[in-house]
């Protein structure tokens, strides 16, 4: 009897200890769940208490831009006060209106014109073209040189209307080279380039010229749009209306 007796008082034992830790794993459960509770509602208090002390101090510092706006629109005030009174202490000032020169009537060329060269002092005949964009000179027996590590070149201007003996040599750097193409053919010419100080009635003015070998040009020198624009218009159907002819 009391060995059957033994499996059934083991069973009891062990089930009353399960109950046991059951129950006390729940207990210590539900602790940890309140002690959160309790951590979590501590933090909501305290951001409530930062939010509430940032909106105080944002509160506090729009009095203190409230107070300077006020204090900015004071010194303004004052400010435009003192301009004004300033200004009307003032006398007003008589402007001086200066007159207005007269519009100066532009220098008019004929299509020939004489042209004084610097240089040598002498005066030649010259066809005022403006369908020419560059001035040039009629040069002949041109030979170039070096001078003080520059490129020269020296020349007479062929004027049929001038004597022999009164030919003088022209000198001058050469600035550069350009290439010209002939209208009676496709085929370019590299001609130098100077630059003289000429003289057209009362027109003074440094010109650049380029330098070809034309003994078929009817007037040793040609001026082109570059000399004229800005300082003369043309009248073709004039001739010598600055210079006399000689």
């Amino acid at each position: 009897m009391f060995k059957r007796l033994s499996p059934i008082v083991a069973v009891g034992l062990l089930s009353g200890c399960t109950l046991t830790n059951g129950a006390t794993y729940h207990q210590e459960t539900l602790d940890a769940l309140s002690r959160s509770e309790t951590n979590i509602a501590n933090r909501v208090q305290n951001l409530e208490l930062k939010i509430s002390n940032q909106n105080d101090y944002i509160e506090s510092l729009e009095g203190e831009i409230t107070a300077l706006s006020n204090q900015l629109d004071v010194h303004l005030t004052r400010v435009e006060n003192k301009v004004t009174q300033q200004l009307e202490k003032k006398k007003p000032m008589t402007v001086a209106v200066a007159p207005i020169p007269p519009t100066s009537q532009p220098t008019i060329l004929g299509g020939i014109e004489k042209v004084s060269i610097d240089l040598i002092a002498q005066s030649f005949d010259a066809r005022v073209d403006t369908g020419a964009s560059t001035s040039s000179l009629n040069a002949v027996d041109i030979k170039k040189f070096e001078r003080n590590s520059k490129n020269w070149v020296k020349f007479h201007l062929d004027d049929k209307a001038q004597a022999a003996e009164d030919k003088k040599w022209i000198e001058a750097p050469i600035l550069r080279y350009v290439k010209i193409r002939q209208s009676t053919n496709a085929q370019t010419e590299r001609r130098a380039v100077i630059e003289l100080w000429v003289k057209v009635g009362n027109i003074h003015e440094k010109a650049q010229f380029t330098l070809a070998d034309r003994s078929q040009m009817t007037h040793p020198v040609l001026l082109g749009r570059e000399f004229i624009k800005d300082i003369a218009l043309v009248d073709v159907s004039k001739k010598y209306v600055q210079t006399e002819a000689k």
